[in-house]
């Protein structure tokens, strides 16, 4: 750091030799390098640690045309009326899954997800900037955040076409105002089907352009009448196609939830833990210390005044921050919404920003060397966690080769207490899990029922029949295994969660993860007339005697009344 410290000073131009301020900064190597690397971990691990990903995997091989195969064309059914938005993947499992098949689909589609966002953050700046700088290889460092490790795949790549497409957008500004309309209400719709919030991000950084790169613009009464109506063209432009389409559908997202449900990050941690969300991964700490070099990039190039900035994306990036604040957290049956804004911010700052446009040629070496082994380091860091997280799908696939076709999976897990999270691939974001949704690969594997598949109105066009809806929730989560022993936990859940009332009855076999970890609420006891089948070490497959009855007196002592907060 050091060293950093010494070369990025307001000497940095003060060569000797005129060729020592022109340099070439090419990032178009680190960028093709990085491709490749992320194409290698996305092809070796077939299941990563990214919570939601498992689960569109088994929607998507079942819109592929697993569906057909028994025992599921009497549970699911394919309605694409129910949504008109957040359907970008499942779009393209339909139509691509069939014939390249779903594997090579899923990690093509995490692969598109990882450097999208990063890659048309990285043309919109070159276009902006007139060429290639080292600053484009930090972009890449936001591969990772805590979007991406939730598994929001149709969000991210959401992401990268937003930016790609206002970089077009850009070069259309300055011709046909009849043909930049029709562009924004083509590109609005296709973000639409996509992930709805891509649609807003297109139209921030649109109105960020617009505004173009200077405040100066706001002196004269005539630029700002000029520049308020292309922005009011621009908004109408791009909220036509999605509200057409809400005005039209049968269901909106959300409408599942029945009411707003809100929960707000109402405290000075929660707020500070929703903006590091731009850049979480599994472990703050590490994530944090590979950010370190690019802040002093930038402090670096602010003392040495050798920094670009354009005022218009300055202003979007303002706003995203603004509304990173103010969203709630959860609302309307949709988790993270806050989280969605951080990383939007994060990438359009590192847009309308240019540190070190002209160094010197240690000075370059010194960037560059800097840069890529924090975007490179980062990286091999992602890639550690996911091979240590095969040993965790190793063993929900060794448990569910017991578990015969058409047979009712209720998934729980092993709740630890907070003390007892450890630091690895199984967590991030602190306490959030990255496993649960891994019951749902029993899905294409086993050809089982799992209650927790995404299915929402409004968001997926996968319906579950009648016949099994008492046995399904549209978005579900894992409790403790204490729900099924603790009485107070199980009133609690039920209220939200109806498959657990008289589980007994509606399934078959309980599968437990996270079952090398103490669950705080009961340990390892199961409930009377359960019968281990399976011990995997993480997973655990248990056998129900639906003849069993629960006994009254079987409540262990350690049962609380209600979930831990």
């Amino acid at each position: 750091m050091a060293n950093l410290d010494q070369i990025f000073s307001t000497e940095v131009h003060k060569a000797e030799k005129p060729e020592d301020v022109v340099v070439r900064q090419a990032s178009t190597a680190p960028l093709l390098v990085f491709m490749v690397l992320v194409a290698i971990l996305v092809g070796l691990f077939k299941f990563p640690p990214l919570l939601d990903y498992a689960n569109h995997y088994a929607r998507m091989w079942l819109l592929a045309g697993g569906i057909k195969e028994a025992p599921f064309p009497e549970i699911y059914t394919i309605e694409w009326n129910r949504t008109f938005t957040n359907v970008g993947i499942d779009l393209i499992a339909r139509f691509i899954g069939p014939v390249i098949g779903v594997s090579l689909l899923a990690r093509a589609l995490l692969f598109l997800a990882i450097v999208l966002p990063p890659l048309g953050a990285i043309v919109l700046h070159r276009r902006l900037f007139g060429g290639s700088y080292y600053w484009q290889i930090g972009m890449l460092y936001l591969a990772w955040c805590a979007t991406l490790i939730g598994g929001f795949i149709n969000f991210q790549i959401g992401l990268g076409l937003a930016l790609l497409f206002a970089t077009v957008d850009h070069r259309l500004q300055s011709g046909s105002v009849v043909r930049l309309f029709l562009w924004r209400v083509a590109v609005s719709l296709l973000l639409t089907v996509v992930h709805i919030f891509s649609v807003g991000f297109f139209l921030a950084i649109v109105c960020g352009l617009e505004f173009s790169w200077r405040f100066d613009v706001l002196t004269s009464r005539r630029a700002v009448l000029r520049l308020a109506g292309r922005l009011a063209a621009a908004m109408i432009a791009c909220l036509l196609p999605p509200l057409a389409l809400a005005l039209t559908a049968a269901d909106l997202p959300g409408s599942h939830a029945g009411s707003i449900l809100a929960a707000w990050n109402d405290g000075p941690v929660l707020l500070v833990f929703n903006l590091l969300s731009a850049i979480w991964t599994y472990v703050a700490l590490v994530d944090v210390i590979f950010l370190v070099p690019i802040l002093l990039v930038c402090s670096r190039a602010i003392a040495a005044k050798n920094m670009r900035i354009h005022a218009g994306l300055a202003i979007t990036t303002a706003g995203l921050l603004v509304l990173s604040i103010l969203s709630p957290r959860h609302a309307f049956g949709t988790g993270w919404i806050s989280w969605r804004f951080p990383i939007m911010a994060a990438l359009v700052g590192m847009v309308m920003i240019c540190p070190f446009q002209k160094v010197g040629r240690r000075q370059a070496i010194i960037l560059f060397l800097a840069l890529n082994i924090v975007v490179f380091g980062r990286t091999a860091w992602i890639g550690f966690n996911w091979w240590r997280g095969q040993a965790d799908i190793a063993s929900v696939e060794e448990v569910l080769e017991d578990v015969p076709a058409g047979a009712a999976i209720l998934p729980l897990q092993h709740d630890p207490a907070f003390a007892e999270i450890k630091l690895d691939q199984r967590h991030y974001a602190f306490i959030e899990d990255t496993f649960r949704h891994l019951p749902t690969l029993a899905v294409p594997l086993a050809h089982a029922f799992v209650p927790t598949l995404f299915s929402a109105q409004g968001k997926q066009p996968l319906a579950v029949l009648p016949s099994w809806s008492d046995r399904s929730v549209p978005e579900g989560n894992l409790f403790s295994t204490g729900v099924l022993s603790c009485p107070g936990l199980m009133a609690e859940a039920a209220s939200f969660t109806p498959y657990l009332v008289d589980w007994r009855s509606k399934f078959d076999f309980i599968l437990v993860v996270n079952a090398d970890a103490v669950d705080q609420n009961v340990g390892d006891a199961m409930p009377a007339g359960t019968r281990l089948l399976k011990d995997a070490g993480f997973a655990r497959l248990y056998g129900i005697d639906r003849n069993a009855t629960a006994a009254l007196d079987a409540v262990p002592i350690s049962c609380p009344d209600s979930f831990h907060s």
